[in-house]
């Protein structure tokens, strides 16, 4: 099937590179030439595992290719994906101009029948919206279809995920377009939903919105086990054994990050404040999430006494690992907080360096964990790399000032820190 990918982000290029590895005639498009260019030298904008692989893999094969030219790829395709960016505005709302620009493009040039697929994670009735304006602006008088295609993609495993799905989700209203969507996916031999346009949208912000709820609620009932005492390791664990709940998404840690928790839980808000309902629990779960960010800085603070002048080391700065995002990373928070108390930073993580030299200033960045830790009065760990899990602690004790661990993500067992020799402080469990 030839189809265009409108935004080569992380949804848009691994779209592309997994629909193109089933066999397809991809063309992708963005409007920046830079990002375009590099991957026609197949420099990657992203870390993705995986990734450059397959698009290095199809692009030989010529099944895959990369332009600016929006207007071409929409005349040569049948079925074209929106996967722009729809950045939050300062009110919490998704800003839909991208989704709208691409819409108009369409209806501007099409010529023959169009399958147009809102990838993007969009308000619900935008596939309404972008019906309407296709149909508005169609100056050829085509036939098209609109249907809603959301993503599921976890940044880390996003090639995995969209090989493999556990479902697909497709809202669309016409015989037509389920066929072709049907005749799409078939190869990944994956259960398909196929709902109204509508139930589609909600299902994308529900699902992230509750798997932000269920991170917030751990994070909650973390903060409860420290004051009396109890572990919250164990507490998850069995909660997670009853199958109505499930141990996924059960880690305490500093909270959640990225670009898509944070922001479509408040674009949901919003969503549903124009609905006329008052979605207080998100709310809350909101909240919950920064002030567990800073209930981690409050740790440190109490650990150190004093934070002005000491040495903090750094070991994460991704908001997870496998990937170099450093949108909405906890670490931003958590070491701005710190740096305004008087302390220097000194950082490593291991893709994500460069990005977040653009966001976090004054940090000694490191090309490993021990220069990292090297006269740290304390080593933080934001970010659950493996590599982290499997450091050399007697080494780490010879080169820290003071042999203070504190764990925002618990990758360490605590009763082993004591056996190194090590004070040792994690989330919902008792210090050593």
């Amino acid at each position: 099937m030839k189809i265009a990918i409108a935004g080569t982000g992380y949804v848009g290029l691994v779209t592309a590179a997994c629909l193109a590895e089933l066999g397809n005639d991809l063309i992708c498009v963005d409007i920046d030439e830079e990002k375009i260019s590099k991957l026609n030298t197949d420099i990657m904008p992203i870390y993705e595992p995986g990734l450059q692989e397959l698009v290095v893999r199809n692009k030989n094969e010529k099944r895959l290719s990369f332009t600016t030219d929006l207007k071409g790829a929409i005349i040569k395709s049948e079925i074209i994906f929106i996967c722009v960016g729809t950045p939050p505005k300062e009110n919490g709302e998704a800003d839909l101009s991208y989704v709208d620009n691409v819409a108009r493009t369409i209806a501007d040039v099409m010529d023959s029948y169009k399958l147009v697929v809102e990838k993007s994670t969009v308000p619900v009735q935008t596939g309404e919206k972008v019906a309407k304006t296709i149909k508005a602006y169609n100056k050829h008088n085509v036939d098209f279809d609109v249907v809603s295609n959301p993503e599921f993609l976890r940044e880390g495993s996003a090639v995995e995920d969209f090989m493999k799905p556990d479902r697909i989700v497709v809202g669309c209203e016409s015989e037509n377009a389920k066929k072709l969507m049907e005749k799409l996916y078939a190869p990944l031999k994956s259960p398909i939903l196929f709902t109204d346009i509508k139930s589609a949208e909600i299902i994308k912000h529900a699902s992230n919105s509750f798997l932000a709820t269920k991170i917030s609620f751990i994070n909650a009932i973390a903060n409860i086990c420290e004051a009396a005492g109890a572990d919250v390791e164990k507490v998850a664990e069995g909660m997670g054994l009853d199958k109505r709940i499930g141990r996924f998404f059960l880690n305490a840690g500093t909270g959640y990050g990225g670009f898509c928790f944070p922001k479509d839980a408040e674009a949901f808000i919003r969503i549903a404040e124009k609905l006329g309902y008052d979605f207080k629990l998100l709310k809350a779960t909101q909240e919950t999430n920064q002030q567990q960010k800073m209930h981690l800085v409050k740790k440190i603070e109490k650990a150190l006494w004093v934070v002005k002048n000491k040495t903090i080391g750094v070991l994460g700065l991704a908001f997870k690992p496998n990937t170099d995002d450093m949108r909405f990373a906890p670490s931003i928070d958590i070491i701005e907080a710190l740096q305004k108390e008087g302390a220097k930073i000194k950082a490593y993580d291991p893709q994500a360096v460069e990005k977040a030299r653009q966001v976090l200033k004054n940090i000694e960045y490191c090309s490993n964990p021990y220069d990292a830790a090297k006269d740290a009065d304390t080593l933080v760990i934001l970010t659950e790399w493996n590599e982290f899990r499997h450091l050399d602690f007697k080494k780490l004790k010879s080169i820290m000032k003071h042999n203070l661990i504190i764990d925002g993500r618990n990758i360490y067992n605590p009763d082993e820190m004591r056996k190194q020799g090590f004070s040792y402080i994690s989330i919902g469990r008792s210090d050593v």
